[in-house]
């Protein structure tokens, strides 16, 4: 295999983002509480555990809200927990198990003090101790607002699952119309007005609405340009933005990430016009307004963050990567081989990162950012 087709360019989309890195002071303290309560769980094998343990969802949390109070962040990490939890169970599953974890994990939050059925999957008692917890702070609105978005959330998995089984490839447009909801973003950004009454005049507001959902864009296209590594080499690529240019634009890897890149910067510049647009409602409401606004933009400052941190993308790798912005391309590994063992295989990529960069020869790669041809300098 060619220096081409082993290396893959990943663009500094966040390069000019105005809203800074930054991670909340409780998160060591914190961490540590979320994840020992997950393990109590037993929900993964000893090794997916310690997988799973490497992604550091937590972080992504700490990242993400690093101004929230002590319970809401508790409350953010095992929402990451959650979400992780349910791909990695969901991921292998055809769509008629994943809609019954599905309709499981719903039930979940639709009953909270509701004792689970003994022999259920591990997912409805993850998803109903979570719940319990959040509605003791979270305001009345941000709870209707979390159901609703979550709730569509788990729509767009069943359609992402019944995708997988029939290995369907999706169009562009297609694939942004299910990936939308099934990111997951709106249910996180409810987390901002947990502390606050923030009215449906103001959350349902089309100004409002078009600046989440671009936030809600930028989140997805960050994802599917630093995940896609990790989801071609687990043959899970089908759902991702990056193959569906590739497929309908004819382009190669890096020329689609590239793509993605100028459709980012397209996104960018929509959310800082649009801040021009909101309107005010008072000011004790349009404090609150500015606070959750700069919460969501800080949202998709800290998902990139952690996704270089963590080593859920780029095992130990992440700071070097994102340095050079030079991704070796992973060989294809089998989760399904161990299913035997443990149902659900957290694959843990940090080891085939170690071998692939032993391999690379020291050949220097130069890409145009906005092109797909890449020339080796010897």
């Amino acid at each position: 295999m060619d220096a081409h087709a082993r290396r893959m360019y990943l663009p500094d989309t966040m390069t000019n983002w105005p809203w800074p890195r930054a991670i909340n002071p409780h998160f060591e303290e914190v961490k540590a509480e979320v994840d020992a309560s997950f393990r109590d769980f037993k929900a993964l094998s000893p090794e997916s555990q310690e997988a799973f343990d490497k992604c550091d969802f937590a972080r992504l949390a700490g990242l993400a809200y690093p101004n929230a109070p002590r319970e809401h962040l508790r409350i953010g990490c095992e929402l990451m927990n959650v979400y992780f939890i349910v791909d990695e169970y969901t991921d292998i599953e055809n769509a008629a198990v994943t809609k019954e974890m599905l309709d499981i994990v719903f039930d979940a939050l639709q009953n909270p003090h509701k004792t689970r059925p003994e022999g259920e999957c591990i997912l409805g008692e993850t998803v109903r101790q979570f719940w319990a917890r959040a509605i003791q702070t979270a305001s009345l609105p941000s709870q209707r607002h979390f159901l609703e978005t979550f709730t569509a959330y788990l729509r767009a998995a069943a359609v992402e699952a019944l995708d997988r089984e029939q290995n369907h490839c999706r169009s562009i447009d297609g694939y942004l119309k299910v990936r939308w909801d099934g990111i997951g973003a709106k249910p996180c950004f409810t987390i901002f007005e947990m502390g606050m009454d923030l009215p449906d005049e103001v959350f349902y507001h089309p100004v409002i609405v078009e600046l989440a959902d671009c936030i809600r864009e930028l989140i997805l296209i960050d994802n599917d340009n630093l995940s896609y590594n990790r989801e071609q080499a687990t043959a899970d690529e089908n759902h991702n933005l990056i193959t569906a240019i590739i497929l309908e634009l004819s382009l190669d890897r890096s020329g689609a990430m590239a793509c993605a890149a100028r459709y980012h910067a397209e996104v960018e510049k929509r959310f800082i016009d649009g801040l021009a647009k909101v309107p005010s409602w008072g000011p004790s409401i349009d404090v609150l307004v500015q606070e959750y606004l700069d919460g969501i933009a800080t949202w998709a400052r800290g998902h990139h963050s952690w996704s270089f941190e963590s080593q859920r993308y780029f095992g130990t790798g992440g700071a070097e990567i994102q340095h050079t912005r030079i991704v070796p391309l992973l060989p294809k590994v089998n989760r399904k081989a161990t299913s035997a063992v443990a149902k659900v295989n957290v694959a843990d990529l940090s080891k085939n990162y170690a071998t692939v960069h032993r391999e690379q020869p020291s050949r220097r790669l130069e890409f145009g950012l906005f092109s797909s041809q890449i020339s080796v300098i010897e």
